[in-house]
């Protein structure tokens, strides 16, 4: 691709397919200049520098997520719409694997574009979390502990830590089951929140 034909959105979109095929962390500005076929600094005209073309990538990976568990949660709700955010979470890790790492990294608070991005998947399980009758201040942990339980199982599945011959799917599904099973047994459920939740993601 000749140089003139260089775009931020073009410079972005190819490191995080080269993301996703060597690693987050080898990201290198080097690397993508080879893709285009044009020396490294060219790149610093369209993004700044690596650390801004990581926050890029990872603007672009958290948009993706985001409208992932989006789309698997609306007209859903309850235990469905759980199976689905994990589900959803699951499958992105699996087919960009560097994004997903991209999305682990967090924003500053005081990078005010990134801190929104960043926070629309945890708003969206939030909004299915509390068809549940979560409350508000318990919201923020138990998202933690959903974030926690899908990282550490696809975290292990992606660096070969699964190597016994049981069905890992199967797996997966005791740990989705086990979480919307503490959900639905908790102090206060009702599940008379679920509704609400609907017509939230709608």
């Amino acid at each position: 691709m000749p140089r003139a034909g260089l775009t931020p959105d073009l410079v972005v979109a190819e490191a995080s397919r080269l993301s996703d095929e060597k690693g987050f962390e080898a990201l290198s500005l080097a690397a993508v200049a080879k893709r285009f076929g044009v020396a490294t600094p060219s790149l610093y005209k369209h993004v700044d520098g690596l650390t801004g073309l990581r926050r890029e990538v990872s603007l672009r990976a958290v948009t993706e997520l985001g409208d992932r568990l989006q789309g698997a949660a609306v007209g859903r709700s309850g235990p469905d719409a759980v199976r689905a955010l994990f589900g959803a979470y699951r499958a992105y890790a699996h087919e960009h694997p560097g994004g997903y790492a991209a999305t682990q990294r967090g924003a500053a608070p005081t990078d005010h574009e990134a801190y929104a991005a960043f926070a629309r998947p945890v708003e969206v399980i939030a909004a299915v979390l509390r068809g549940f009758d979560i409350p508000e201040a318990r919201m923020v942990h138990t998202i933690r502990a959903l974030r926690s339980a899908v990282h550490g199982f696809v975290d292990l599945e992606a660096h070969g830590g699964f190597r016994m011959p049981e069905d890992i799917d199967e797996s997966y599904d005791v740990l989705v089951e086990g979480f919307i099973h503490v959900l639905e047994r908790r102090p206060g459920h009702t599940g008379h929140g679920a509704e609400e939740a609907e017509e939230g993601e709608n």
